[in-house]
C-alpha cells in the first residue's frame, strides 16, 4: 500500500502585509514548528477522514457557536474536499491523465487556530501536494500557489490573497511581487514573482501568539476589501506603503541593517492600524513586545505578531513581557 504523508508549514508575514492581495509586496517566512500533515493511502473508496479539529460533539450550545464562528461548518473537512475538487479540475483542464485508483485522505494541524498563522491555507496546500505525488502530477511550482488559493476563493468564498500559499510552497523567507505590471495570467490564474532570500543576515526574529480564543481571518479582510474596491483614498495610499516598505525590507536584509529593518516594521503595523481597527487585545501584545525593545506587527490578521528582538536578554524580557498578555513566544525555525 502506498503511503503519502506531506507538509505544509505555519508562516510569519514579516513585513508589508496585507498588501498581498491588493497588487502588493511583502515578504514572508514560514514556521516550522507548526504545520499541517495531510496523510494519503490506497482505499476501496475516495474517503475524507474526519479529525479531532472538525468536531461533532460540544459541551454546549455556546461551545457549538463559537466553534462554528471560528472554523465553520465543516473545519478542514471541507478544504481538503474543495482542494480534491479544484485539483481534478486542473488536471482536467490541462489533459493530465488519472489514474483510476481511490484513496483515503485524513489530516491533523499543530498550527495554532484562528492566530493568522495561515492554518487553512497550510492544509490545502499539504493536501495539494499528496494529490500531485499520489497521481504523480507536475504542478509548476509558481502556479501551485495560484491553485491553493482559488481553492478558497473560488470554491469556498473566502476573501484571501496569495502571501500565505507562496510561502507556503516555496518555503524559508520569501520576497513576493503582486503589482499589476508584474502579475501574469497562467492556466487562467493570477501569478505574481516569488524569490526565497538569503537567511544569513536576518536579524534574530520572534513570532508570539495569543494562546487565548482568535478571530476568523475574513473578519478583518472582509471589510479591507470592500474599502479597497471603492477605492478609498486611505486604504489605497496604504498598500501602497506597504510595498515600499517591503522594498526597503529587503534592502536592510541583504545589507544586514538591523536598526532599519527594526523601524520598518514597527512602521508596518503603524500603517495599519490607521486603517483598520485594532482590538484591545491585539494591542496589547504589539504594546508589550514594543515595551521590552522588539519591533512588532501582526503576522497575519491578528491574534500573532512577528519582530526582531536584539540578545538573548531582550528575547527572555519578551517573553515574560508577552506572557502577562497570554501570549506565547517562540524563536521561529525558518
Amino acid at each position: 500500500m502506498q503511503i503519502i504523508r506531506r507538509r505544509a508549514y505555519a508562516r510569519a508575514g514579516f513585513v508589508g502585509n496585507p498588501s498581498d492581495g491588493y497588487h502588493g509586496k511583502t515578504i514572508a517566512l514560514t514556521i516550522k514548528q507548526f504545520f499541517a500533515e495531510v496523510t494519503l493511502y490506497d482505499w476501496p473508496t475516495v474517503e475524507i477522514v474526519w479529525s479531532n479539529d472538525d468536531q461533532s460533539r460540544f459541551r454546549s450550545i455556546k461551545e457549538l457557536v463559537e466553534d462554528v464562528e471560528l472554523h465553520g461548518y465543516y473545519g478542514g473537512v471541507r478544504l481538503i474536499k474543495a482542494t480534491i475538487k479544484r485539483f481534478y479540475e486542473y488536471c482536467e483542464k490541462k489533459g493530465y491523465p488519472l489514474h483510476d485508483r481511490n484513496f483515503s485522505v485524513r489530516y491533523s494541524t499543530s498550527i495554532p487556530r484562528a492566530v493568522g498563522m495561515a492554518g487553512s491555507s497550510a492544509i490545502i496546500v499539504a493536501t495539494l501536494r499528496a494529490l500531485m505525488d499520489f497521481y504523480d502530477v507536475e504542478i509548476p511550482k509558481h502556479i501551485q500557489p495560484s491553485l491553493a488559493l482559488s481553492v478558497e476563493t473560488l470554491e469556498l468564498g473566502i476573501a484571501a490573497g496569495l502571501q500565505d500559499r507562496v510561502v507556503q510552497v516555496y518555503e524559508g523567507v520569501v520576497a513576493m511581487d503582486f503589482a499589476e505590471t508584474v502579475m501574469t495570467i497562467e492556466d487562467g490564474m493570477e501569478c505574481g514573482k516569488y524569490e526565497n532570500l538569503e537567511t544569513s543576515q536576518l536579524p534574530p526574529v520572534y513570532v508570539a501568539y495569543s494562546t487565548e480564543v482568535g478571530e476568523p481571518t475574513y473578519v478583518v479582510h472582509n471589510p479591507l476589501r470592500a474599502r479597497f474596491n471603492s477605492g478609498e483614498p486611505d486604504v489605497v495610499n496604504a498598500m501602497q506603503t506597504f510595498a515600499g516598505l517591503t522594498d526597503q525590507a529587503r534592502e536592510a536584509i541583504e545589507t544586514g541593517d538591523a536598526d532599519r529593518l527594526h523601524q520598518l516594521i514597527d512602521q508596518n503595523f503603524d500603517t495599519r492600524a490607521s486603517i483598520c481597527s485594532i482590538s484591545e487585545a491585539h494591542m496589547k501584545m504589539i504594546q508589550a513586545a514594543r515595551q521590552a525593545g522588539a519591533s512588532a506587527k501582526f503576522a497575519g490578521s491578528g491574534g500573532a505578531i512577528v519582530g526582531m528582538y536584539r540578545d538573548e536578554a531582550m528575547f527572555q524580557k519578551l517573553k515574560a513581557t508577552l506572557e502577562q498578555v497570554n501570549c506565547k513566544t517562540i524563536k521561529p525555525m525558518i
